[in-house]
């Protein structure tokens, strides 16, 4: 097995970068564990109680620069 898992590393690190991203990504997303369907589910609950809010106008969305604007003066 050692032997197996060297060659494929080194056919692997051969590969373009591109490629090599693209196999890194599918070998970490086999790794990740279910969502749990709870938290999941309350997640959704949680998007469609502030989507509501937005569109009945009680909240106001901030623009990404704003935000990031004072982000970065915070952190200053």
């Amino acid at each position: 097995m050692k032997e197996q898992l060297a060659e494929l590393a080194q056919r692997t690190l051969s590969l373009p970068a591109d490629e090599r991203a693209r196999l890194a990504e599918l070998l970490l997303s086999s790794l990740e564990a279910e969502p749990m369907s709870s938290v999941e589910a309350a997640w959704d609950e949680e998007i469609r109680r502030r989507l509501a809010a937005y569109d009945r106008g009680e909240v106001q969305a901030i623009d990404a620069e704003q935000v990031f604007a004072r982000a970065s003066a915070i952190a200053r």
